[in-house]
């Protein structure tokens, strides 16, 4: 089983892919309405369910382990992940394959892209290097059993967050972080 940062790279790498796929579509005269939505919809379910699951497992962590900087790091990821909600939403709200839907599309790719960019950079590297290999890789058996078991937003809280209400709620008085394990195994003894 792959650490938390690698399948949160695998993961990127598959929302490069299916906006490329968007592209190609887009570059046909007339796209099919089928076809956008056969790419978008899981697209958009996986944005959204992998934005939870970075906020309920990889930030409290970052928080916690990380020393460049991990509360800017996280207070950014969650805007970013409040941006690509939104471009998410305002998707769903309009036709697809109109220029309303594209647009939105868009802006939600554009705030993927930076996101990727700058976790990429600096979340994921600063707990790749402070972050024992067993948390990592505990992590990243939580984040997969989470990934599959939603593959679909249904049942979850996909609502913008605050970003600094997220950090004070994550750190809790004490600075601790609380509990983030989703019910889904242990951190003990990582």
């Amino acid at each position: 089983m792959a650490d938390i940062t690698r399948l949160i790279l695998a993961d990127h790498e598959w929302f490069r892919e299916q906006f490329a796929k968007l592209d190609y579509l887009q570059a046909r005269a007339h796209p099919r309405a089928e076809d956008l939505q056969r790419v978008w919809v899981p697209l958009a379910d996986k944005l959204d369910v992998h934005a939870y699951a970075e906020e309920s497992l990889f930030y409290p962590q970052l928080l916690t382990r990380g020393e460049d900087d991990p509360e800017g790091e996280t207070l950014d990821a969650i805007g970013d992940h409040n941006d690509i909600r939104d471009g998410v939403a305002d998707a769903a709200k309009a036709d697809v394959g109109s220029d309303e839907w594209w647009a939105a599309v868009g802006r939600a790719r554009k705030a993927n892209d930076e996101h990727m960019g700058e976790e990429e950079r600096e979340g994921l590297s600063d707990f790749r290097k402070h972050a024992p290999a067993g948390l990592r890789e505990a992590l990243g058996r939580q984040y997969h059993a989470f990934m599959t078991d939603h593959p679909t937003t249904r049942g979850l809280d996909i609502t913008d967050r605050d970003p600094q209400a997220y950090v004070d709620a994550v750190e809790g008085d004490s600075g601790a972080p609380t509990d983030t394990s989703l019910g889904i195994g242990s951190l003990k003894d990582t």
